[in-house]
């Protein structure tokens, strides 16, 4: 399944900011790995004194960033995971800054930070080989909004390479 396979009728418009900087020809499953690595080796390239840096007062720091990824990656993992077993149920949606000051990522050390999203990493990798076509094309409903099993997944995608690009211009 690649990412020119999705509609847009299968998100909110508001993922297209993470969606279009896809490579149409990305495959979930290669992807994820893929992602993981450009991921992986972005922060370990980061030197460890930029990691608690803030480009601007109210703004997350690198690690909050970093744990920002993390925990948006486990709450649209569940959204993939409910939507492909045909849940339909509306899930209801996140403030994503009220998740910083508990994550307590600041305090972390990035072996810390990787341990974590190495794990739900491959916690997703594993979860998207279970799943079949169907399963993935199956539509839910996420804060309101129709969202298919894929489109979860394919949002994690481009939500890391947007945060790794809004690093590289403002941060370092």
């Amino acid at each position: 399944m690649k990412a020119s396979d999705l509609n847009t009728t299968e998100y909110n418009e508001y993922y297209s900011r993470y969606i279009d900087l896809i490579s149409k020809e990305t495959t979930l499953i290669n992807g994820f790995k893929e992602d993981l690595d450009m991921v992986l080796n972005f922060f370990k390239s980061i030197p460890s004194d930029k990691l608690d840096y803030r480009y601007a007062t109210g703004k997350w720091s690198i690690k909050e960033v970093f744990q920002h990824l993390i925990d948006t990656e486990r709450i649209f993992q569940h959204r993939c995971f409910r939507f492909s077993r045909h849940d339909k149920t509306s899930i209801s949606g996140f403030e994503q800054d009220d998740y910083i000051v508990p994550s307590q990522a600041n305090s972390k050390n990035l072996e810390a930070l990787i341990e974590e999203f190495k794990a739900v990493r491959q916690s997703f990798i594993v979860l998207l080989k279970s799943l079949n076509d169907d399963d993935l094309k199956f539509i839910g409903n996420a804060n309101g909004s129709d969202m298919s099993a894929r489109a979860a997944a394919f949002t994690i995608l481009g939500h890391s390479i947007w945060h790794v690009d809004v690093i590289r211009t403002r941060y370092l």
